[in-house]
């Protein structure tokens, strides 16, 4: 059976690195097997991104987190869905239309780096109140700069703005609100989703 590919996006503070842990022990309990990664990578490119969002703006961390991208697509993303494992992703493309956006650079532009991006079969989209994710914030403190205003209003308001754009673009969302649903139900109605998915890519 050919590899799924998961992508989970949402503004700082929903709960991604909570959930993925989760959601890979949830498909390993069903007998898949799990890759999870996420962005930016882990290898040089992405360190660079991830580590020096207070030193690149604009266009320039947009192309770098593009670049990162396309080598953990190959390198990483591409091989493990050749295997037949499940990839889970914290953030994606719909990360980079949001946060890039957030940092001035176009929307169009931003989209059109992003055209050879493989589509994931699924792409969640995790939401929450912005007064919720800001408290989160508050506790476990800014992961880059993108946070540090501590406001999630414009985050949260453009990942809404964008839904027809995701759509347009190839990426089949799923949004979860974890302001509703906690951790393990989210993951349940994440894997009742993608449980489905894979029960038609079978049929076929």
């Amino acid at each position: 059976m050919p590899g799924l590919f998961i992508t989970v996006d949402g503004p700082g503070g929903a709960g991604k690195s909570t959930l993925l842990p989760l959601l890979g022990a949830a498909f390993e309990a069903a007998s898949h097997i799990v890759h999870l990664t996420r962005e930016p990578s882990d290898g040089l490119l992405g360190r660079t991104a991830r580590q020096r969002t207070a030193d690149f703006h604009g266009n320039a961390l947009a192309c770098l987190v593009a670049a990162d991208r396309f080598h953990h697509l190959a390198e990483e993303i591409e091989p493990a869905l050749a295997r037949g494992q499940i990839v889970l992703c914290d953030r994606y493309v719909p990360s980079s239309y949001v946060l890039q956006v957030l940092d001035g650079v176009p929307l169009d532009y931003v989209r059109h780096l992003n055209v050879p991006a493989r589509r994931p079969d699924v792409a969640v989209i995790l939401t929450a109140a912005p007064h919720m994710l800001e408290a989160r914030l508050r506790e476990r403190g800014a992961h880059s700069r993108f946070e540090h205003d501590g406001s999630s209003g414009p985050e949260v308001h453009l990942y809404e703005e964008l839904r027809g754009v995701f759509a347009d673009d190839g990426f089949p969302t799923f949004e979860v609100d974890t302001g509703e649903f906690p951790p393990q139900a989210a993951v349940q109605a994440i894997s009742w989703h993608v449980g489905a998915l894979l029960s038609r890519t079978q049929e076929v």
